[in-house]
């Protein structure tokens, strides 16, 4: 295969296959393959423009069934550390974001045998009677798998019960890879990969706000991972035509500190800066169709992360003002609102605060009346 002839390819913005992905990724020189994905991000993306965004990350519950070999976050039901946060608990967590100047809640739990669709609509009802402006960014497509089970509901009805109490967005949370094969070693207790892209394909329907994911550098393969990309832009492909679907991609290599997955089956994390950065190129050539590519820059630190500015990459996610499960993991890198866009600067481009739909935001920090 002649790699100009597949750059020219992806710069018409077509598909490229595997097969011609996993090529690209491994033939081209880091330089060359970082120029292919900028030159896309700026077809897409003509402005010098990085966008981020101020949210906080609670866990609704530590509880959870799935087992996921990757995470040291998760405790049993039985467990004395098990803990379902309080609405007093999150007013307090809410109330801090806002001084700070955020204005989203990105609510994450687990697979939790006992906590029905009731109990997040009213936890949602709740939140949203306290704060009526506060944007709730909440679950994943596992959970919703799992609510639907649970109470023996169509997956589309789950989110539009969702969305009624307050739901604004849907999380591209555990997706890790979307491969069986990968699936069935990591989270066997976990949705298949077919019905995490089924809840999208739903989300989509009822035009909810989306984003994706990939949690990589562990068991899968290179043809694993661009499979993941492949399946990803043909569920974008497929929305109904106005309807927004998955606004970014988010990659990050997996954080291997006291995991089941690296202490019993010696799977550890060897994803270089270079890997990363080119994971971040072949990302914006394969995916033309989702607009965002986001640098993990609290999994692989601000230095890559910067340089994935010049690889594809035009968001520069949250400052993460608490974030749990990853960081547990082994992730240590820390942002203020101040950093964050001085980071940015530094690259080389102007950052630009924004909400969930990639709206841009006024940067505004002041206290809040207590709720």
């Amino acid at each position: 295969m002649e790699n100009d002839t597949l750059i020219q390819k992806a710069l018409r913005l077509e598909f490229l296959s595997v097969r011609e992905g996993v090529h690209l990724f491994e033939s081209l020189p880091l330089a060359e393959l970082m120029m292919a994905g900028d030159r896309v991000r700026k077809i897409l993306h003509p402005e010098p423009v990085v966008t981020w965004i101020i949210d906080r990350n609670v866990n609704i519950t530590n509880v959870c069934i799935s087992g996921c070999k990757f995470c040291n976050f998760y405790r049993t039901g039985k467990s004395p550390e098990a803990y379902i946060t309080s609405i007093p608990e999150y007013c307090n967590k809410i109330d801090e974001m806002k001084r700070l100047g955020g204005n989203q809640l990105l609510l994450q739990g687990g697979l939790h045998p006992k906590l029905s669709l009731n109990f997040y609509e009213n936890l949602f009802t709740d939140l949203k009677t306290h704060y009526p402006d506060i944007r709730l960014h909440a679950l994943g497509p596992p959970e919703i798998a799992h609510l639907a089970k649970m109470d023996k509901l169509p997956v589309k009805t789950v989110l539009e019960r969702l969305v009624a109490a307050g739901l604004d967005s849907l999380p591209g949370a555990g997706a890790e890879i979307l491969a069986d094969r990968v699936r069935n070693i990591l989270s066997p207790v976990k949705c298949s990969a077919r019905e995490w892209l089924d809840v999208m394909r739903a989300a989509h329907e009822l035009d909810l706000t989306t984003s994706s994911t990939m949690m990589f550098g562990h068991i899968e393969t290179l043809e694993e991972r661009l499979e993941h990309m492949v399946a990803l832009r043909q569920v974008q492909s497929e929305k109904p035509a106005g309807h927004k679907g998955f606004l970014s991609f988010i990659p990050w290599p997996f954080q291997d500190d006291r995991t089941v997955l690296k202490e019993k089956s010696g799977v550890f994390n060897r994803v270089t800066p270079e890997e990363y950065i080119r994971m971040i190129a072949i990302s914006r050539l394969m995916m033309p169709n989702i607009p965002n590519i986001q640098a993990s820059w609290l999994t692989v630190g601000k230095d890559t992360a910067q340089l994935c500015l010049h690889a594809g990459a035009n968001d520069f996610g949250s400052i993460m003002i608490e974030e749990n499960v990853v960081r547990v993991a082994g992730a240590t890198h820390t942002f203020n609102a101040e950093g964050i866009q001085q980071a940015i600067r530094d690259a080389g481009f102007e950052p630009s605060l924004r909400d969930q739909d990639f709206n841009p935001t006024p940067f505004t920090v002041s206290p809040v009346d207590q709720k």
